[in-house]
């Protein structure tokens, strides 16, 4: 049993509240529920729409081909048609989204108490809405499938949530950003929290001001954490390097879109992954920890506060907007370490510094210290091994998919009933370079969202393992991978 429904409509007509209440209701009905949303830059007009998953087996994507077809607009129709499955559904006409909340409801069977419970959490507009809703129900006659009550412990949220919770849940003291999609909605989930959690929340006026800030605040002793997306995080990259200097820790949320420049703000990319790697000027240690899923962006959040604060390090959190925005339904709960704070107000220097921390360029003293600032990459790598640094899903096999961060989830989809098992990559840096025992020999078939298939490089480069052209999975016009399209794709490079 899998379903896939497309809601889609203009910028203000309401299809991120119908497909949030829909998947919430299904959440608590027992079932595993995924969306995602697909939406231009625009506060009102254009076309946006969201794709919602769901089934009762864990669900981690979308597909491509669609069983009911929600049109808040007769512009959803034309684009999306060409998708509906033979048997498949539209809903449209001149109504508000609450009306086609009841038709969805009505078509799945779902008692109207639920759309009910869900409408009085929205609070405004409530009398209209379940006017709206109640007339949508009562005049939809269709009946597409009967959604059961089914037990259920599951709960909903996106990775960028998660993101958030891994900080708090680590101790942060001070959260500073510039907006900048997608990695705004953790600058407001946490502005939320912060009285109630007892950390702050600064919105700055630029990326400049954002990482220097931190750094002040770092080196007094708090717990701080920045967030940007790619054309940001090229603006701190002086400022990085800096805290590589002065061993300050720093943990970066860095939420990837399409590049270069502007791109396509509001669209998902995997392009910022050397980047992540490189950026700054010098030698000096960094993490670059890289998600899959909500319950990882909470863990690995939190393992990025843990080894920033131990070894005085940067750490980035490298997400994107595919990841940090869709809704995940999830079992299991995160395993948080406890982070001990770990720095002192002293005399801090950009320059290199003698024991006093005074500027010196005295060439011992020079060579002493970069030795012992690389000597952290040794023992970041001997401790990481502790953790969870990758992860193999699926029977063993010698057809192996790679990939990391928000493809998981489709890769998870895909591969179901094919002779291929899934490698996926967390720690980029410090690289889990025993794999090399599990994938040499095999017949390996890259996944990610970029046009040049970076992971690989990075694999040749610590393993001597190259990955054949013809087996690179490479999607890069800002949209994420359907699971359909991709087991095909897969399909056909399996041996």
């Amino acid at each position: 049993m899998r379903y896939n429904i497309l809601i889609g409509g203009p910028a203000g007509t309401g299809p991120n509240v119908l497909t949030h209440i829909f998947g919430e209701s299904l959440v608590e009905k027992g079932y595993y529920v995924f969306y995602s949303r697909d939406y231009q830059s625009l506060i009102r007009g254009g076309h946006n729409f969201n794709l919602i998953t769901f089934g009762d087996e864990p669900v981690f994507s979308n597909d491509s081909q669609i069983d009911v077809l929600v049109c808040l607009d007769e512009n959803t129709e034309k684009i999306h048609k060409k998708n509906l499955k033979r048997d498949g559904v539209i809903l449209s006409g001149q109504h508000e989204n609450m009306f086609f909340a009841g038709r969805l409801f009505k078509i799945f069977c779902i008692d109207f108490k639920y759309l009910e419970k869900s409408l009085k959490k929205l609070e405004k507009r409530y009398e209209e809405n379940i006017l709206e809703a109640k007339e949508g129900y009562e005049k939809e006659k269709k009946e597409v499938c009967r959604v059961i009550e089914r037990k259920s412990g599951n709960y909903f949220i996106n990775g960028n949530i998660g993101i958030s919770e891994g900080a708090i849940k680590s101790g942060l003291d001070i959260y500073y950003a510039y907006p900048m999609t997608p990695a705004t909605s953790v600058l407001t989930e946490l502005a939320q929290k912060q009285k109630e959690n007892n950390f702050l929340v600064l919105e700055l006026e630029n990326e400049l001001a954002v990482i220097n800030a931190a750094i002040g605040s770092a080196i007094t002793g708090a717990k701080s954490m920045i967030g940007t997306s790619g054309g940001g995080f090229d603006l701190m990259t002086e400022a990085l390097s800096m805290t590589g200097q002065a061993e300050i820790p720093l943990v970066i949320f860095l939420s990837q879109r399409p590049g270069p420049g502007t791109g396509v703000a509001t669209y998902t990319g995997q392009g910022d992954l050397q980047m992540a790697r490189y950026s700054g000027h010098g030698e000096f240690s960094r993490m670059l920890l890289a998600p899959g899923d909500p319950i990882e962006c909470e863990e690995l959040t939190n393992q990025a506060f843990y080894f920033s604060q131990k070894y005085k390090i940067p750490a980035i959190v490298l997400s994107d907007k595919h990841l940090g925005e869709s809704f995940y339904t999830l079992i299991e709960k995160a395993k948080i370490l406890k982070v001990k704070q770990n720095t002192k107000l002293e005399r801090y220097n950009s320059y290199e510094k003698d024991e006093f921390g005074s500027a010196t360029e005295d060439a011992k003293i020079i060579e002493k210290n970069v030795i012992r600032r690389l000597k952290k990459k040794k023992d970041i790598k001997i401790e990481s091994s502790k953790f969870e640094r990758y992860k193999i899903y699926g029977k063993e096999s010698k057809n192996v998919v790679v990939s990391w961060g928000s493809t998981k989830g489709a890769v998870l989809d895909a591969i179901k009933n094919l002779d291929a098992c899934f490698l996926q990559i967390k720690y980029i840096e410090p690289f889990p370079t025993e794999i090399k025992k599990i994938i040499d020999g095999k017949n390996l078939i890259l996944v990610e969202n970029s046009v040049t298939g970076m992971l690989a490089d990075i694999i040749a480069e610590k393993t001597g393992i190259f990955i054949d052209e013809k087996n690179k999975i490479l999607r890069f016009d800002g949209r994420p991978f359907f699971a359909d399209e991709l087991k095909e794709e897969i399909e056909r490079r399996i041996k």
